[in-house]
């Protein structure tokens, strides 16, 4: 039994059925109704800021107070997906709701409906938050500063995807003013770094430890990595110094890369799998989000990655869905092959890439995607299995219905990655003899072969190899400057065209919702949109 999901999301229940706007400011409105509870419990609230990340509603399937035709699209995870995969070159779906048919061409407009649910599950977050600390700031300072970091978190998210956002940092019923993305940046480094250091010490957990699933400094060491990696977008100054400093530290924290296999699961697919949290592959999930079937039962996080990606002609996902959505663009794949990438079983796949993390699925399947009806075809594009409910033990899932996988949201694995990437950008462009070496250390996990030198690309590739499906790649590419503006970076219907083409620069940004800027005259729309 995971203590997390046991002792602390059960509670998140409790939360106020209220309306959503990125100004909430009604949490604390007393109910006429006097059979209503209405002292504060400080646990309960609690435990709900870190709900929101976790799970679609507050009370199951079909609860969520974010609305939408389908509860299950009001996830975090889940549209943190849409927005940071299918507008790249690894993952498109077949499905034709107009906010996934956009994102798949890099044509979402401001009322796309997918991005107003992302920008509203972080907004809701974030007043949670806010309410936590108007009114029990005082009762405990770990908790305390981990809600400060949870809200830093959708904060960072937010302007990651939107750029000029409001900074709502009290619960109120004034409309949110908007701050230029330097301002929101500068916000964040200041606050992160003050709650460094009043967060619990670093330690790996398994889910029978008490404390799993809760921030850490090496959480925020980890935010604050990416937050430097990214600086030169944010604010036009580049802090690559920084961003492997506080790599390092998480490198040399309790956390660690967890190499150990089992004689039927590499290392790399135990990260996950159902019983991610018990396996001992925990050991490098610096912040997991935790679900647990019968506890965390929804159409989103680690059972839409599941569910989402699998067709009834696989072999078994280990939960009930299979959705046939989600799968691989060629470019994906190739990066794990010099020619072209063999068809057949996952085995099959995997021993011709010598490479554990090429983990696809292309019995009946086609790498090429040719036509724009054939991204309505699931078995156009091979199919990814990297995420499953089995767990590595042959133990059965709590609840076939939904996942019990967690989702590793920070992996040391990054930390190697941007510790290598930051230092190649201070070395020329080529990776330090440290960076090789961490770079080796996960191609090591991974029983593909070593290499000697690695350039700026090449740290590239490996971060897709690594984090393909986890939601990171939208913003590696703006980083590198081969997502908008006119750059030679193609993949397969980038900018609506089957082969690629280069879409504006404007598009590095998401629009801000329709929706919020007709209710916040302080809002202005990003150019472009």
């Amino acid at each position: 039994m995971k203590r997390y999901i046991k002792h602390i999301l059960p509670a998140a229940a409790m939360l106020l059925s209220v309306g959503l706007s990125s100004c909430i400011g009604d949490l604390d409105v007393t109910p006429i109704d006097p059979n209503k509870r209405t002292e504060l419990d400080p646990v309960a609230l609690f435990n709900q800021c870190y709900a929101n990340l976790a799970i679609e509603g507050l009370d199951g399937p079909g609860s969520s107070i974010v609305s939408a035709e389908d509860n299950g699209t009001t996830g975090l995870l889940r549209q943190l997906f849409n927005s940071n995969e299918l507008t790249t070159d690894e993952a498109i779906c077949r499905w034709g709701d107009p906010g996934v048919a956009t994102m798949n061409t890099n044509e979402q407009g401001s009322s796309n409906a997918f991005l107003a649910l992302l920008y509203n599950r972080l907004y809701l977050g974030i007043s949670v938050c806010n309410h936590y600390l108007d009114v029990a700031s005082g009762v405990d300072a770990t908790r305390t500063a981990e809600v400060r970091f949870i809200r830093a978190l959708q904060f960072y998210l937010a302007m990651d995807a939107f750029g000029n956002i409001g900074l709502p940092l009290t619960v109120s019923t004034e409309k949110p003013v908007q701050h230029t993305r330097k301002e929101v940046y500068e916000w964040l480094e200041k606050e992160l770094l003050e709650v460094e250091t009043l967060l619990a010490e670093p330690k790996a957990k398994k889910s029978t430890d008490a404390g799993y699933g809760r921030a850490d400094k090496a959480a925020a060491w980890m935010l604050l990595t990416r937050l430097y990696l990214n600086a030169e977008v944010y604010t036009g100054t580049a802090q690559w110094a920084k961003a492997a400093e506080y790599a390092q530290k998480v490198i040399n924290s309790d956390y660690k890369l967890f190499t150990a296999g089992t004689a039927n699961y590499s290392a790399y697919q135990m990260l996950f799998m159902g019983d991610n949290g018990e396996s001992g592959a925990s050991v490098e999930a610096v912040l997991p989000l935790l679900q647990q079937g019968d506890r965390t039962a929804a159409y989103a996080n680690t059972t839409f990655l599941i569910a989402s990606t699998y067709n009834t002609d696989m072999p078994d996902n280990g939960i009930s869905g299979t959705w046939a959505g989600n799968r691989a663009r060629k470019d994906l794949v190739k990066k794990f092959f010099t020619g072209t990438p063999p068809t057949g079983n996952t085995a099959t796949i995997l021993a011709a890439a010598n490479d554990d993390r090429a983990l696809f699925y292309a019995v009946n399947r086609t790498l090429e995607i040719p036509t724009a009806n054939d991204i309505t075809d699931f078995k156009k594009g091979y199919s990814v299995v990297k995420f499953t409910g089995i767990k590595s033990d042959g133990s059965a899932v709590t609840n076939t219905g939904f996942a019990d996988t967690d989702f590793f949201f920070f992996r040391v694995a990054e930390s190697y990655l941007a510790y290598a990437e930051a230092t190649a950008r201070l070395n020329g462009g080529n990776a330090t003899a440290q960076g090789i070496a961490y770079l080796n250390q996960l191609r090591q996990r991974a029983h593909a072969a070593a290499r000697t030198s690695f350039s700026l690309n090449d740290i590239l590739d490996e971060r897709s190899r690594e984090f393909y499906f986890e939601a990171q790649r939208r913003t590696d590419l703006i980083r590198y400057g081969y997502y908008g503006g006119n750059n030679s970076y193609n993949w397969t219907w980038k900018g609506g065209a089957a082969n690629g083409r280069s879409f504006d620069s404007y598009r590095n940004l998401f629009p801000l919702p329709s929706s919020d800027l007709s209710v916040n005259k302080n809002l202005k729309q990003n150019p472009g949109y």
